[in-house]
């Protein structure tokens, strides 16, 4: 790979990218010099992560709007962790564009008695793809974060400048950390190389590919396994975590990978986008939900003496909304089409 003292980029207007020897060139953020418009269709496209529950959803997305040479690897093909693997693998297929992905994540009971793992997984995952992309000068990168990054008590809705003004919330504090060092990670490159690379921070995701692990996933697959067993077990009593009152914002992951795409098509700049629907419920709310979508019929108890995490989350997506783009599945409409996936996935969904 080449050494980072050795090569910059900038546009000169000549076919992108052009590449400059002297690292003097490299240019500033502010220099970068890239008009966003539609992606070429048949240009190699790697999906980093793309079994998951976002990369599949992007995967999905890009094949319906007619992107013809998708790349991905498995965690079998390919060890994002490996930074020698990430390197040939990059220089073989020299994506033209790339969505970042790729992650480790879990719940709040994964986060909080695991947090190395988050740290160290994660920062391994994203320094090799970004700086293996970087060497091969991938022309537009989305790196994927999480609402995470912002802090425990930063004013509701959550603003793309709130970030890095006060303390995480401690239960997945490493799992931010790594998020936001790829945040500046993008950042620098864009400042040192010029290259119009992007982030996008989603808020809390849910649909087809999910995790339902009883003890790795999200609140929300946690609630679609928990109370189709119920039902199935013709149970009458559902315990969840906490006290139910913290407020959550939930996206389907369809809606993110349609947005993933606007931003590369129509957003440039350094500032992280916020990606959500703009509204929230407590997780009372949520469990109401979840019981009419999945038929449950019972009573739901609350264990107060499970962690609640952040008090509330909720993103403010002007910026997103001022680039022409908006949510358009409203949550009981995602929720029944989450349950039935689960449902006719039961068997092999991962965490099953």
């Amino acid at each position: 790979m080449d050494n980072a003292e050795d090569i910059g980029t900038i546009d000169t207007g000549l076919d992108w990218p052009h590449t400059v020897s002297d690292p003097a060139d490299a240019r500033t953020s502010d220099d970068v010099v890239y008009v966003p418009h539609e992606l070429d269709r048949t240009a190699p496209f790697y999906v980093a992560g793309h079994r998951g529950l976002v990369g599949s959803a992007i995967w999905r997305q890009l094949e319906k709007q007619g992107f013809e040479n998708l790349i991905g690897a498995t965690s079998r093909e390919l060890d994002l962790r490996d930074r020698e693997a990430v390197e040939a693998f990059m220089a073989e297929h020299r994506p033209r564009y790339m969505v970042l992905a790729a992650a480790k994540v879990g719940g709040i009971g994964a986060n909080n008695t695991r947090p190395v793992d988050f740290l160290s997984d994660n920062l391994r995952i994203q320094l090799n793809l970004l700086d293996a992309a970087r060497a091969v000068e991938v022309e537009r990168v989305l790196f994927l974060g999480s609402s995470c990054i912002y802090p425990k008590l930063a004013e509701q809705p959550l603003r793309e400048g709130a970030l890095l003004t006060g303390y995480l919330e401690p239960t997945n504090d490493a799992y931010a950390i790594a998020k936001i060092a790829g945040i500046l990670h993008v950042q620098s490159v864009r400042r040192q190389y010029g290259l119009p690379w992007i982030s996008a921070m989603p808020t809390n995701l849910y649909g087809p590919g999910d995790n339902f692990s009883p003890t790795g996933s999200h609140v929300l697959p946690a609630m679609i396994r928990r109370y189709d067993q119920a039902v199935r077990n013709g149970d009458t009593e559902i315990t969840n975590w906490g006290s139910g009152s913290p407020r959550r914002e939930f996206l389907h992951v369809d809606d993110l990978a349609a947005a993933c795409l606007h931003l590369m098509e129509h957003y440039d700049g350094p500032q992280q986008v916020n990606v959500g629907t703009g509204e929230d419920v407590s997780i009372k709310e949520l469990a109401g939900l979840m019981a009419d979508a999945t038929g449950y019929t019972g009573v739901t108890h609350w264990d107060d003496s499970k962690p609640d995490g952040t008090p509330r989350k909720l993103m403010d997506v002007s910026l997103l909304s001022s680039l022409g783009w908006t949510a358009t599945i409203d949550l009981p409409t995602g929720l029944d089409d989450a349950v039935a996936w689960y449902r006719s996935h039961r068997d092999s969904a991962r965490g099953a």
